[in-house]
Order: C-alpha cells, then structure tokens, then sequence
C-alpha cells in the first residue's frame, strides 16, 4: 500500500464502513444467545484491551495531565454517546433483522450533515445535500421495504 492511499482520510472511510458492516453481522450472530447489554460490554472490553494494545506499540500513550480539559469534555460527551449508541444498536439487532437496523443506524451519516452544519457551521454544497437526502431516503427504503 502507498504511503499516500494509507494517509487519505477516504481509505481509512472506507475501512470503516466495511467494518461497521461486520460489526452487524457479526453482532447479530453474537448476540442471539445473551443480553444485548452483555454483548456490548465484552464488545467493550475486547476494544478496550486493542486499544490499549495499539496505543503501548505504538508509542502514543500520554499523561492525563497533558490532555486539556476541553479535550476530555468533549471526549466525556462522545464516549457518553457512544456507549448509547452502542446500547440501542445491540437491541435492535437483538430484535430485528441486520439488513434493516444497519440503514436505520446509517442515518446517522444524515445527521451528522445536519450537525456539522448546524453546530460546526460546515458548508455542504447543493450537490452534498442532495446526497444527504437519498441518504436517508435509501436507509428509509431499504429499512422499511418489504
């Protein structure tokens, strides 16, 4: 891989979704036999411990105290909606099937175009909003199709 494709934010993008879509089929199978709660606290665990992996091999570790307090409110914030998220995502994949709760969790691309507008003041141009739109429209398509 080059170094210049390894440095795109779009191939990391990528990387993520393709994850994100394994996320849900692999969680869908985990989580048939235990509590949806459980199954997202020893998916917790399981990155926590990559994590701090990544971080000792990598050399990134940093002290608390070097971190700004600003850093850690809006790291508080992010993590407390990540673990919400996370919650919500495991019971709908506990009761629903994963090619309809994965769009509907998509929504979240649309959302976040309406955020960062409204509380960053990112400007999308007319062509990006209406990708915005068939965003949604796609997850409500496919979550509520037949």
């Amino acid at each position: 891989m080059s170094p210049t494709v390894a440095s795109s934010w779009q191939f990391w993008a990528v990387l993520s979704a393709v994850f994100a879509a394994l996320t849900a089929i692999f969680a869908k199978v985990g989580v048939a036999g235990i509590n949806s709660d459980l199954a997202t606290f020893i998916r917790t665990v399981v990155i926590l411990a990559l994590l701090a992996l990544i971080l000792a091999a990598s050399g990134e570790w940093r002290a608390p105290v070097e971190i700004p307090a600003k850093t850690y409110l809006f790291l508080l914030l992010s993590g407390l909606a990540t673990g919400a998220s996370w919650l919500c995502y495991f019971r709908a994949l506990k009761l629903g099937e994963a090619s309809k709760v994965a769009p509907i969790d998509k929504l979240s691309v649309v959302l976040v175009a309406i955020f960062g507008s409204l509380l960053l003041g990112e400007k999308l141009s007319l062509l990006a909003w209406l990708g915005v739109v068939l965003i949604g429209a796609g997850a409500a398509v496919l979550a509520f199709a037949g």
